[in-house]
This record gives structure tokens, C-alpha cells and sequence, in this order.
């Protein structure tokens, strides 16, 4: 019986999204919430989750922060993003960092099914009218090389990470997990180690090339 989990912040479309997961899966077990942390929150007490729907902007995540947040806590778990924003470079730049398809808000429930159903058997999801132009975008090494250091973090790492990105002291990150500034200290150092990066400063700078507007992307076409 699959488990799946509905990661978006509007209930209208939370219940589209269980109408065609319902549908194209009749048995699945289907779970909702609202932002990133409660879906942090689920899946670290439901790890055996084998699919998550994940909204690209809602409270808690922006750009591809929630879906690197996802893949580097919880390897396994297969996720198919989606968003109204379907340009070919965001969708590519969705793939390149592990999603395994891209679904459209704008797609009718029978392709949103279709897609559902083949990622669960482990293929790649494109939608049909960009697949062409996604295809033809190269993919920026630079994001697979980003992707490779985010994945070498543990999940205790990435949320430490998440909160030297927005200025927290040691002290501060560790009121909010309930660990001792020592252990903050230890975790930031094997950060910046796995990160390649010297100082907190470098590390919020990669951390925000997770935004879909980052200033290296130029999608240029495979000649």
C-alpha cells in the first residue's frame, strides 16, 4: 500500500492533488500538510513514506530549499514537485537536484495521476508541453555539484545549516534544538568541512543559490 504525502500550503489544491492521487492510486494511504516543517515533522515519524507532492513556495521554503531539505533528510523518499511555475529552466533546475518529475498546477488531473503513478514505479516525470525545451536545456554542473555537497549533509546538519543562513548565533541554533552550544560548534564545523566553505558568510552564499532566481543559472540550449 503506497504512502503519500500532499506538501502545500493551499487546501483547494491539497484536495485536488488527493482527488487524482486517490484516483490514480485506489490503495495508497494519503496525508496533508501545510509547510515545510510539518512535513519534516511527519516524515520523521512516518519514514517509510514512499512519495511526496511538494509545492515549491509555501511558509517554510523558497526556491528549491524545501525540496534539498527533503532529499538530504530523507534519502529514500521519492518527490515529485509541484508548481505553477513551469518555465523549462525551473523545471530542469527541479530534476538536477533529485526531484523525479515535475507536475504543473495548471495540469488536469489525469496527467497529475499519470505522473503520480510513474514515479512511484521509479521513472522520471516531464510534462509533455515542456518536455521538449527541458531537454534541450544543459544541465549546470554547478547545480549537481551543489546538490552532491547538500546530500553530504546529515539532517541534523542541513537544519543547522538553514538557521547559520539566516544569522542565528551558536548559542541561538541551540535554545532551538535543544543541544548544547558544543555540539552547534561540532556540527558547523563539519558543515563548512562538507561544504567546502570557510566561514558562515560562504555558507549562507551557497545555501541561497538553492533560489530559483540564482544569479549563476543562464539555461543556455545544446547546440
Amino acid at each position: 500500500m503506497p504512502s503519500i504525502l500532499i506538501v502545500d500550503d493551499h487546501p483547494m489544491f491539497r484536495v485536488a492533488l488527493r482527488i487524482a492521487a486517490t484516483v490514480a492510486v485506489p490503495d495508497a494511504r494519503i496525508a496533508e500538510v501545510a509547510d515545510l516543517a510539518a512535513a519534516l515533522h511527519f516524515l520523521d515519524a512516518e519514514p517509510d513514506t514512499e512519495l511526496a507532492l511538494l509545492d515549491l513556495h509555501m511558509p517554510g521554503s523558497r526556491g528549491l530549499t524545501g525540496l534539498a531539505a527533503l532529499r538530504t533528510q530523507f534519502p529514500g523518499l521519492t518527490v515529485l514537485v509541484v508548481s505553477a511555475h513551469d518555465d523549462p529552466g525551473v523545471v530542469r533546475r527541479v530534476l538536477d537536484h533529485g526531484a523525479a518529475g515535475f507536475i504543473s498546477k495548471s495540469a488536469a488531473p489525469e496527467e497529475i495521476g499519470a505522473a503520480i503513478r510513474c514515479v512511484l514505479a521509479r521513472g522520471r516525470w516531464i510534462p509533455p508541453h515542456v518536455s521538449a525545451a527541458v531537454s534541450s536545456l544543459r544541465s549546470d554542473p554547478r547545480d549537481a555539484d551543489l546538490a552532491a555537497r547538500l546530500a553530504s549533509l546529515t539532517g541534523q546538519q542541513f537544519r543547522v545549516l538553514g538557521l547559520v543562513a539566516e544569522g542565528r548565533l551558536n548559542k541561538q541554533i541551540a535554545s532551538s534544538f535543544g543541544i548544547t552550544e558544543r555540539t552547534v560548534k561540532a556540527h558547523v564545523s563539519a558543515i563548512f568541512e562538507k561544504l567546502g566553505v570557510r566561514n558562515r558568510t560562504q555558507a549562507g552564499v551557497l545555501l541561497r543559490q538553492l533560489d530559483l532566481a540564482s544569479p549563476w543559472r543562464e539555461d543556455a540550449p545544446l547546440e
